[in-house]
């Protein structure tokens, strides 16, 4: 097996560790008419309607999982996935929609979610199932606002090099579902949210946009980073009117956690991006390796970040101890994309700027890609480079330069060999980076 094989193989075992399904059954357990979920004890007795919502990339393994714990004790639900990711469920409705930006098929899945939880009473329980991708999943329009003016939003805010932090700062405050409304409307409803984390520091009210969670930002936050990004009000006039009624308090703040509606609810993480690296740094020493987690809460800009994992990288080459070793970084990381014409993610533009910079230089394997097998629009996790990167891209007449430039690094690694495809994966907690280094 050569390193690349090596370093996808470390990869998967990492994913493996984080299986929604699995996860779920793991925080369940049933004793009589009393439901355990983690450290929480619910007494069902009493209970009338036990309704399952869900959100995100691992929703519907989330929800399977969850229909055969609850059975025919499962009143109503719905989930909505992105395309690619369903499995099969018998009792809780599911819809199929659009990632990273919105659909119209997603604005219908979320009315469903909506009007159940509007439905919701107090001797009911509503079990929520978050997980990554859910900002752009759960999609309701602001008033008067189109679809087409959310898309035209989102789609500037991904490529000004915007974190997830601040893009969602903006989504809460233009919806009536995301930053702790969804549990708002559920009230008087027991609320328990299962969360799969996709966002560093496992922060709550950022993962899917906080659906569930008391809020902290504010609408003048909001238009703070829009001021920062630079994005023109004069494009997005109803919106940018919305974000300004409510910082001059003539709209209601998303709920804090003062509010009595999150005395009913409890949040609780299932999975994150530290446990996958623990299995991947499992794997990669059962493989004869010295393993280092280096961090989970890995981000910042590609180029900065591609530069720093190299330099490192060289510094551990360099040192006379004769030993194989791999360096784990799991976080996601912002491209500011100046170029519109090429295909591409981060995953796999982090990796194109490592090879350019690693040159033929040997004895270094980097691998950058997604835990839910997509990275960016395209159908690849991410990619893997060594020292014959630049040497079979010069044989292909490619240069990586070129590529750079356009943002292309989709069709770069297409022809140069290095794409990791794995399918969806029906998990999500974050971007795993793998780095093997022979001494």
């Amino acid at each position: 097996m050569n390193n690349r094989h090596t370093a996808i193989e470390i990869f998967l075992k990492g994913i493996e560790h984080v299986n929604p399904a699995h996860l779920v059954s793991q925080s369940f357990s049933m004793a009589g008419n009393l439901l355990k979920i983690k450290n929480i004890t619910i007494d069902l007795s009493p209970i009338k309607n036990i309704f399952v919502i869900g959100f995100g990339k691992a929703s519907a393994a989330m929800a399977a999982s969850i229909e055969k714990i609850l059975g025919s004790t499962i009143s109503d639900g719905h989930i909505v996935t992105k395309y690619g990711h369903s499995v099969p469920l018998q009792r809780i409705g599911m819809t199929e929609a659009s990632h990273p930006v919105p659909n119209q098929a997603g604005v219908a899945g979320t009315s469903i979610i909506s009007s159940i939880v509007d439905y919701a009473d107090k001797d009911d329980l509503v079990i929520c199932l978050v997980s990554g991708g859910g900002s752009a999943l759960l999609t309701d329009l602001p008033d008067g606002c189109s679809l087409d003016d959310i898309i035209l939003l989102i789609n500037r805010l991904l490529r000004t090099g915007a974190d997830i932090r601040e893009i969602n700062t903006i989504r809460k405050h233009l919806s009536r579902v995301k930053g702790g409304w969804l549990a708002k409307r559920a009230f008087p409803a027991r609320i328990v949210s299962l969360i799969l984390s996709d966002v560093t520091g496992d922060l709550q009210d950022v993962i899917a946009s906080g659906p569930t969670v008391a809020d902290t930002s504010t609408y003048k936050d909001a238009l703070d980073v829009l001021n920062k990004y630079q994005i023109k009000f004069s494009t997005l006039p109803r919106l940018i009117d919305i974000l300004k009624e409510g910082a001059s308090g003539n709209r209601p703040e998303t709920p804090g956690a003062d509010d009595p509606v999150f005395h009913n609810t409890s949040n609780i993480i299932i999975g994150n991006n530290k446990m996958a690296l623990f299995a991947a740094a499992k794997a990669a020493k059962s493989m004869g390796y010295h393993c280092r987690i280096m961090t989970n809460q890995l981000d910042g800009d590609v180029t900065e970040v591609s530069s720093a994992i190299l330099e490192t990288a060289m510094q551990i080459r360099k040192k006379p101890l004769k030993r194989k070793t791999c360096l784990l970084y799991g976080g996601e990381t912002t491209v500011k994309v100046t170029n519109n014409s090429g295909l591409g993610g981060r995953s796999q533009h982090l990796a194109l700027l490592f090879a350019e910079l690693l040159g033929e230089s040997e004895g270094i394997t980097f691998l950058a890609a997604g835990t839910d097998g997509t990275d960016g629009p395209t159908d690849a996790a991410g990619a893997v480079v060594d020292s014959m990167t630049l040497r079979n891209a010069e044989q292909l007449n490619l240069n990586i330069n070129d590529f750079i430039e356009r943002f292309d690094s989709y069709n770069f690694f297409r022809q140069e060999g290095g794409l990791i495809k794995t399918g969806p994966t029906l998990t999500n907690v974050m971007d795993i980076i793998v780095v093997l280094i022979d001494n």
